[in-house]
């Protein structure tokens, strides 16, 4: 038998968590190392499976298939292709970043609504978040995948609603109520979505006989699987329905704001760059995968909504005057993007749509770690309260200035090449849709430019005027995130080179070629 890497690359940290959460309680700082450590050492496997990974081999490799409960056909099947790849190593990278910039948020506060904050909670509940995220990237049996795309709901609930951002620390029980309405509403949307999801599931079971991604695919290749119509299109609104949730698409965004603003920034962090990314994720691999048709039958009216995510989302951006919510926001609006890339049913849509989760993940950690290290300096996530912070902390100020111009998806920056790959292949196939998301773009720029210069220019606040600038710690989580920003822009080949196959066999599964450009009208 060869050795389950995929298995020991999710269980790693779900170990590491139980351990983490064993730690005595007078032992914070060893909980921290430890916490870290395991999150170095699912880097490293994470490493071994992308080294392992031929992009030109099989579909889905690394593959592990147990019997699990064979009285209804359900498998502990695991499989990676070059996008579950790709994000299984944004997820590894990010998780020790998260923890270092999380490193005092669970430290025990004076006030009265913080006195149940153990730091072993904290850093044991991001690894077993991180465990979750990495099995459901992995999962090619649609009931294995379900258990753990709802079961992340339970840590991140409590990572919302137990370890609060400190901006609220001077009015504790408004604080404490705000943060158990964020994380109640994140969990309420989240576990309708999924429970509509599981009665998609069952009636998959009901006319498949089986949950294998596989012999679904294989099934339907030999005709032996003849679904009717009807039966694919509710299914497929079913799977959807809860992807869309996760993702989060217009109208079913508005527990990200709630949640992303109450939460310290690090959890903010893991909840749109990593777990939200397992919506997308699970649009290209089970919704084109499982039904081809119905996918194509719902595209205008996703296209649609994934316009207004883009729209709608960079407008309340602009109108914010929270720094965190403004960060949401946008993010809603960069979800837009990833979705419409998905749909377009281009091969250059989806690679957009997979690098755009790759690189929204960097660049979002990058914008509001460096907020974060800026909020909890000034004790406020208002931005009316910041002003020429440049002058008195200007590597910080750098900083958030490159995280901006990366979520604006300046040219020679990660998140452009995506951006424009998503474009692209838009406007060959909805001219329209490619139009109109590019006042997208406008208004980003619009967004992340006022906020940095009301944040970091013009005259000195008093209330910033002592502000230290990134200390050590605070620059190893930043720096090579900005490295990353800048290395992928510049040369964004070897990402691309890793997910182009397997988007080529998502067109094949949906039976879509790209258009053929109209080079008679370009005359």
């Amino acid at each position: 038998m060869s050795f389950p890497l995929l298995t020991a690359t999710a269980a790693l940290p779900a170990v590491g968590a139980i351990a983490t959460a064993a730690v005595p309680a007078a032992r914070r700082s060893a909980a921290k190392w430890l916490a870290l450590l395991v999150s170095l050492a699912t880097l490293a496997l994470a490493v071994t499976v992308l080294v392992r990974f031929d992009p030109d081999g099989d579909r889905y490799q690394l593959t592990e298939s147990r019997s699990w409960i064979a009285d209804f056909g359900v498998r502990y099947e695991l499989g990676v292709d070059g996008i579950g790849v790709a994000l299984i190593a944004l997820t590894a990278l990010l998780i020790p970043f998260i923890i270092l910039a999380g490193w005092h948020d669970a430290d025990p506060l004076e006030t009265k609504s913080s006195r149940w904050r153990p730091t072993q909670g904290f850093f044991a509940l991001i690894l077993a978040v991180e465990a979750m995220v990495i099995i459901s990237f992995e999962a090619t049996d649609v009931f294995l995948f379900y258990i753990f795309f709802e079961a992340m709901l339970i840590p991140m609930y409590f990572l919302i609603g137990g370890f609060g951002d400190r901006a609220h620390a001077g009015s504790d029980e408004k604080a404490s109520a705000q943060r158990s309405y964020a994380a109640v509403k994140f969990l309420l949307y989240n576990l309708v979505g999924g429970l509509i999801m599981l009665a998609a599931v069952i009636g998959l079971y009901v006319v498949a006989g089986n949950f294998s991604l596989q012999e679904i695919a294989e099934a339907r290749a030999n005709g032996t699987l003849d679904m009717a119509t009807s039966t694919e299109r509710w299914l497929f609104l079913g799977f959807f329905f809860a992807f869309a949730v996760k993702a989060p698409l217009w109208p079913l965004h508005t527990w990200l704001p709630n949640a992303m603003g109450e939460a310290t920034a690090p959890v903010a962090v893991l909840i749109t760059a990593v777990v939200d990314k397992v919506g997308t994720f699970a649009m290209l691999r089970f919704c084109l995968g499982l039904f081809p048709e119905a996918s194509k039958w719902a595209t205008p009216v996703i296209v649609v909504l994934a316009l207004i995510s883009i729209v709608y989302g960079a407008l309340l951006a602009v109108g914010q005057r929270d720094i965190k919510r403004l960060v949401a926001y946008a993010s809603i609006s960069h979800f837009g993007f990833i979705i419409l890339g998905i749909f377009a049913m281009t091969s250059q849509g989806q690679s957009g749509a997979t690098l755009y989760m790759v690189n929204h993940g960097i660049s979002t950690a990058a914008l509001m770690l460096v907020a974060g290290f800026l909020i909890s300096r000034r004790g406020s996530r208002l931005i009316a309260d910041y002003g020429g912070v440049q002058k008195v902390a200007p590597v910080l100020a750098g900083t958030f200035l490159i995280g901006g111009l990366a979520t604006l998806s300046l040219p020679g920056l990660a998140p452009f090449v995506s951006e424009f790959l998503v474009l692209v292949g838009a406007f060959a196939r909805y001219p329209v849709a490619g139009i109109i998301a590019t006042f997208g773009i406008v208004l980003a720029a619009l967004y992340t430019l006022v906020l940095y210069q009301r944040t970091m220019t013009g005259p000195v606040k008093p209330e910033v005027s002592s502000m230290p600038d990134l200390r050590v710690r605070e620059l190893v989580v930043v720096a090579p995130l900005i490295a990353l920003l800048i290395g992928l822009g510049v040369y964004p080949k070897p990402l691309t080179e890793l997910v182009n196959p397997a988007v080529e066999h998502t067109m094949s599964d949906v039976q879509q070629k790209d258009p053929k450009p109209d080079v008679e009208a370009a005359k």
